[in-house]
């Protein structure tokens, strides 16, 4: 692991990382993260009976569209053709706990790690949203980088989880 930031120059002022110099490659990067709840709140969302629609299918959408939008939002972000993203969410209805998985792919110079994070952090934020109505007591957490691969440094595997 390297010890210095790339995001600052040498007089510590912030800068965005030149990555002209570096080679293509393919690069992935997972994360996750959860939304917790009433398990009522988590059952109407499986029932699709929440009246605002489909809230995995929009949260799945509004991720996707998250991911490719990173750059404008975190500003040393580099924008980035992303090549695929997709989201999975996994339901423990008794626990009232969803946890939300992005994969983020890109064949370019610099990793996927943020856009899969901002991934599942919008996805998070969107059942929140389409639910609070009926629950305001989620809670939107454990957002983590599970593992990335490709570039210089090559792959990363979170090891407890």
């Amino acid at each position: 692991m390297n010890d210095k930031l790339t995001h600052f120059d040498n007089e510590g002022r912030a800068i965005m990382v030149d990555v002209g110099g570096k080679p293509v490659s393919e690069r992935v990067a997972i994360a996750a993260g959860e939304v917790r709840m009433q398990p009522a709140t988590l059952r109407r969302i499986l029932d699709r009976s929440i009246e605002k629609g489909d809230v995995f299918g929009i949260a799945r959408t509004a991720g996707i569209m998250a991911a490719k939008q990173t750059s404008g939002l975190i500003p040393l972000c580099h924008p980035l053709l992303l090549t695929s993203v997709g989201l999975e969410f996994d339901s423990h209805p008794d626990e009232g706990r969803v946890e939300i998985r992005a994969t983020v792919k890109v064949g370019g110079q610099t990793g996927v790690e943020m856009e899969a994070l901002t991934a599942v952090s919008v996805a998070g934020l969107t059942i929140y949203d389409m639910s609070k109505a009926i629950d305001r007591g989620m809670v939107i957490g454990r957002v983590r980088l599970i593992e990335k691969h490709g570039g210089k440094s090559g792959s990363w595997v979170r090891e407890e989880d």
